[in-house]
């Protein structure tokens, strides 16, 4: 009990000592990172993948 406490607590400072807007911009410049590189690593697994059915020959 404790510990979810200090947890809320420590949530709850931090979301004070933030504007809500450097935290959205924050939220969405990580996801747009995460984005970007999982759409690289699907194009990747892809490309791979073609090139081991049609490299075959």
């Amino acid at each position: 009990m404790q510990k979810k406490l200090t947890r809320l607590l420590m949530l709850f400072i931090v979301l004070l000592s933030f504007s809500s807007c450097s935290i959205i911009e924050g939220i969405f410049k990580a996801g747009v990172g995460v984005g970007i590189f999982i759409v690289v690593a699907v194009l990747a697994v892809l490309i791979f993948i073609i090139s081991k059915i049609f490299g075959r020959k």
